[in-house]
C-alpha cells in the first residue's frame, strides 16, 4: 500500500493568537540589523525573536495582500534549508531570520488567513518549504509568474523582468548566488532580499486588475487551489519510480523492482536528508531492476550503486529488491503506453499547433502554456481522459475545437493569408 510521506511539522499554530490592537514596535535594534530605511520610506524590519515575529504577523494581516519570498539552500540535502523569509505589504519590509528565530509559528496563522492573499513568483518550492516546515498549505494564494502569461507575458517570466515592465524599476541581481546561511547578512544582501517581495502586492494588484478586465481571472483559480492543496506537496515514495529517468526500458516485473528501489531510495534520502543522487542514481536503480540481485556479491557489481552503503544499507536494498521480485503476477506496474492511431500523427500535430498558435496569439497567451507539444502527441493518439486540454480554461480557449479538428468537424483554411477555422459542412448538418 501506498504511504504519503512528510517529515513531522516544525511550527504549530501559535496559541493564544496575539490580539488585533498589537502595534508593532519598530526599535533601533531591528532597524540597525536591517540598515537604513528603504526608499520608499516603508520600515525595513529584521526580526530575530518570535515575540517580534507575533507583532509583525499582526500587522501583516491587516494588509488585503503580502508579499512572500524564501531564500534556501538545497545542494546537498533532501530538505531545503531554509536560510531567509522575506514578506512584505504596501508598508512594511520585513525578513525573518529563520536561523536565529527558532520558533515560526506565528507565521501559520498568516498563512491560513483567508482575508489576505499570499503573493508570491514562480513560488512552487516556497510553497512546498512552508508545507514540511509547518504542516499547512497557504491559503489563498495568487502566483505572479502564472498570471503574468495570462496577460500577455511570456511564459515562466523571470521576477525581475516582470518588475521591470509592470513596476519600470530595474532590479540590481548582484547577490542572486550569495550564501545566504552565513551571517551577519550585507546592506545589499538585505536589500536584494527585500526588492524580492517588495513589488509583489502591487504586482498583484495590476495583475489581478488585468485579469478581471478581459475575464480571466477565474481560469486560474484551478491552478491557485492546487497551489493551496496539501497533496500538491505531500511525497508518496512508492509513486517516485515514475519519475526515473530510461524507466520506460523496463519490462513490468522489472518496473515492480524499481517501484520498490525508488521507494527505498526515497525513503533513505529522507531519513538521511541527503539528495537522492547521493543514495543511488537514476541509471542505478534501472541497472538493480533489470538484474534484480539476491546477494550482496550481486549487487557489488552493478555499476552505479554506491560503494559506501554499508551493511544496513545493503541489507535494506536488497530487502527492497526482493519485495519486487515477489510482487504477485497480476500486480505488476506498468507503464501507460501511448495509444497510436492508425497511420501517423504528425500531420494532424501540426494542424493543431497551427491552432494552438492562431488562439493563442488571439488572447495574448503564450503559447506553451496553452498546450505543449507533448499534449497534442498525446490528445492525437487519442488520449483524452485526463488531458491538460480538456479541461477548464485550456478547454474554453481552444481544446473543444482540437478535438473537433481530430473529428473532422472542423477543418483550417487560408483566406487572404490569415489562417481560418471552418466548420464541416458534414458536422453543420449534424447538428442541425
Amino acid at each position: 500500500m501506498a504511504s504519503t510521506l512528510t517529515s513531522a511539522p516544525r511550527w504549530r499554530f501559535a496559541s493564544p493568537a496575539v490580539s488585533r490592537s498589537t502595534t508593532l514596535h519598530i526599535d533601533e535594534d531591528s532597524r540597525n540589523s536591517a540598515g537604513p530605511s528603504d526608499t520608499k520610506g516603508a520600515p525595513r524590519l529584521y526580526v530575530t525573536d518570535s515575540e517580534s515575529l507575533k507583532k509583525l504577523v499582526e500587522e501583516l494581516r491587516r494588509a488585503p495582500a503580502v508579499g512572500i519570498d524564501t531564500e534556501f539552500m538545497r545542494e546537498r540535502t533532501y530538505y531545503a534549508r531554509l536560510c531567509l523569509i522575506q514578506l512584505g505589504t504596501d508598508d512594511i519590509a520585513a525578513i525573518v531570520d529563520p536561523l536565529a528565530c527558532k520558533d515560526l509559528s506565528p507565521l501559520c496563522e498568516l498563512f491560513t488567513d483567508t482575508s489576505v492573499v499570499k503573493v508570491l513568483h514562480a513560488g512552487g518550492q516556497d510553497l512546498e518549504i512552508f508545507f514540511r516546515e509547518c504542516g499547512l498549505a497557504m491559503n489563498p494564494v495568487f502566483d505572479t509568474q502564472t498570471a503574468a502569461t495570462l496577460t500577455g507575458y511570456q511564459q515562466q517570466i523571470g521576477y525581475g523582468p516582470l518588475v521591470q515592465e509592470i513596476a519600470g524599476v530595474k532590479l540590481d541581481k548582484g547577490d542572486s548566488y550569495t550564501d545566504w546561511s552565513r551571517r551577519p547578512l550585507s546592506d545589499t544582501q538585505v536589500e536584494y532580499a527585500l526588492n524580492d517581495v517588495r513589488y509583489l502586492p502591487s504586482m498583484y494588484r495590476e495583475l489581478k486588475s488585468r485579469l478581471e478586465q478581459t475575464g480571466r481571472i477565474t481560469w486560474l483559480q484551478a491552478d491557485f487551489d492546487r497551489m493551496a492543496d496539501p497533496a500538491t506537496y505531500e511525497v508518496v515514495p512508492e509513486e517516485q519510480w515514475r519519475r526515473v529517468k530510461r524507466i520506460s526500458s523496463l519490462n513490468r516485473r522489472q518496473l515492480a523492482v524499481a517501484r520498490e528501489v525508488a521507494a527505498w531510495r526515497e525513503r533513505e534520502a529522507m531519513r538521511r536528508d541527503m539528495p537522492k543522487r547521493w543514495v543511488i542514481g537514476d541509471e542505478g536503480i534501472v541497472e538493480v531492476a533489470r538484474r534484480a540481485p539476491a546477494t550482496p556479491e550481486q549487487l557489488s557489481e552493478i555499476r552505479g550503486v554506491p560503494e559506501k552503503l554499508g551493511q544496513s544499507g545493503v541489507r535494506s536494498l536488497l530487502e527492497s529488491v526482493a519485495r519486487g521480485a515477489a510482487v504477485p503476477e497480476a500486480d505488476l506496474p506498468s507503464l501507460k503506453k501511448r495509444r497510436r492511431p492508425a497511420g501517423d500523427i504528425d500531420g494532424a500535430v501540426d494542424l493543431m499547433v497551427a491552432l494552438v498558435r492562431l488562439r493563442a496569439h488571439e488572447h495574448g497567451v503564450a503559447m506553451p502554456l496553452l498546450a505543449s507539444r507533448d499534449d497534442l502527441e498525446r490528445l492525437a493518439a487519442g488520449e483524452r481522459e485526463n488531458s491538460a486540454l480538456l479541461e477548464g480554461w485550456r478547454r474554453a480557449m481552444v481544446g473543444s475545437e482540437l478535438v473537433e479538428l481530430l473529428d473532422g468537424d472542423v477543418t483550417l483554411s487560408l483566406e487572404n493569408a490569415q489562417l481560418q477555422v471552418v466548420r464541416n459542412p458534414r458536422s453543420a448538418d449534424t447538428d442541425s
